[in-house]
C-alpha cells in the first residue's frame, strides 16, 4: 500500500501518477457522462463556463485537467469527490430530464418557480449547500491532515460551495 502524503507532489508517469490519473479521470468521466445524459445539448448545465466550452472543447479541457492534477493527490482526492457528488446530483433528476426532454424541463421548472415561493426554493438549495459544507468542513477540521479524510472534506465542501454558487446564479438569473 502507498502511503501518499498530503502536500506532495508526484512525478508524472510514476505508477502513483498513473493511479492518481485514473482516479481523476474517473471521477471527471462519471460528471461528464451524468451530464451528458440529463443534458446532452447543456441547456441544463448550471456552470456557465462548461456551457460555453461545448462538449467540443469540453472534453479536452477536462482531460487538461486530469493530465495536470494527477500530480497533486490533494487535488485529485477532493476532484474526484466533488465530481462524484455532481454526477450524482446530475443522475437524480436525469430520467425526468430525459423523459420531459432538456426545454420541457426547464420549461417546467421554470413555471414551478412562477408559481410557488421563490424565497423557499432559494432557501432549500442553499440549506442543501450548507449541510454538504457543514459535513466537508467537519472532515477537513478532523483529517489530521491525513490525505483522504482531508481531500474528501475539501471536495465535498467545494462541491457545497458549486451547489451554493451555479444555483444562486441560476436562480438570479430565471427571476422575473
Amino acid at each position: 500500500m502507498v502511503i501518499l502524503p498530503i502536500d506532495d507532489l508526484i512525478p508524472v508517469g510514476t505508477s502513483e501518477w498513473w493511479i492518481l490519473a485514473g482516479i481523476a479521470a474517473f471521477g471527471r468521466g462519471c460528471d461528464l457522462l451524468s451530464t451528458y445524459i440529463a443534458t446532452p445539448g447543456l441547456v441544463l448545465e448550471g456552470n456557465p463556463v462548461a456551457r460555453r466550452l461545448g462538449w467540443r472543447w469540453g472534453l479536452p479541457v477536462n482531460l487538461l485537467v486530469v493530465l495536470l492534477a494527477a500530480g497533486w493527490p490533494i487535488l485529485v482526492v477532493s476532484l474526484a469527490t466533488t465530481s462524484f457528488l455532481v454526477a450524482a446530483r446530475n443522475l437524480q433528476s436525469a430520467w425526468l430530464m430525459r423523459s420531459m426532454g432538456e426545454w420541457g424541463y426547464r420549461r417546467w421548472i421554470s413555471e414551478q418557480l412562477q408559481q410557488g415561493h421563490r424565497g423557499l426554493a432559494w432557501g432549500c438549495h442553499l440549506g442543501e449547500a450548507a449541510l454538504f459544507g457543514v459535513v466537508g468542513l467537519v472532515l477537513v477540521w478532523f483529517s489530521r491532515w491525513q490525505l483522504v479524510p482531508f481531500g474528501v472534506g475539501l471536495g465535498i465542501a467545494s462541491y457545497a460551495v458549486a451547489v451554493a454558487g451555479f444555483t444562486s446564479l441560476s436562480l438570479w438569473r430565471s427571476r422575473p
